[in-house]
């Protein structure tokens, strides 16, 4: 049933595909590589979990965001696609002397930017649109638009 709420768009799936891709055999494999790989700056774009659905007036999607700042969250709606960008920045913070020697065993954190871009069946109307962030969980309203149905008007020739 899920499958049958957004036309689904394929190129718009090919980079995430591949940027996961890329994070799993660098977490497993490049391990092994580096003496510390945690001290390599990971420049992912990592795919928040959605959840989207729909009623006759409106879409409703879901985004799971732990950690994440409600200000390091963007949301952009242009004709009929939403695009939600945000940002997990890693922790600096000043160490004690005894701190500076302290090394990770095990990470699994995400720290860097998050990306996703949800394309809608129908018109949207974005001007009336709501976003609302608690706990992680970033649930955003989007109205559909009214398609406006006109008769059909016959053309009529004119020869000249």
């Amino acid at each position: 049933m899920k499958n049958d709420l957004i036309i689904r768009e394929p190129e718009l799936y090919f980079d995430s595909i591949h940027n996961e891709l890329n994070n799993f055999l660098r977490d497993t494999f490049f391990a092994h590589t580096m003496a510390n790989p945690l001290n390599v700056k990971k420049v992912s774009t990592w795919r928040p979990a959605i959840e989207v659905s729909q009623s006759d007036k409106c879409y409703k999607v879901k985004v799971q965001l732990p950690g994440v700042k409600k200000d390091d969250i963007e949301i952009e709606l242009d004709n009929d696609f939403l695009t939600l960008t945000a940002e997990i920045q890693e922790e600096k913070e000043e160490k004690s002397e005894e701190e500076k020697n302290l090394r990770y065993h095990t990470s699994e954190f995400r720290y860097g930017k998050y990306k996703r871009t949800i394309s809608f069946d129908q018109p949207v109307d974005a001007e009336n649109s709501k976003a609302e962030y608690k706990n992680g969980l970033l649930t955003i309203k989007i109205p559909k638009r009214e398609e406006k149905h006109t008769d059909v008007k016959k053309l009529t020739i004119i020869e000249k």
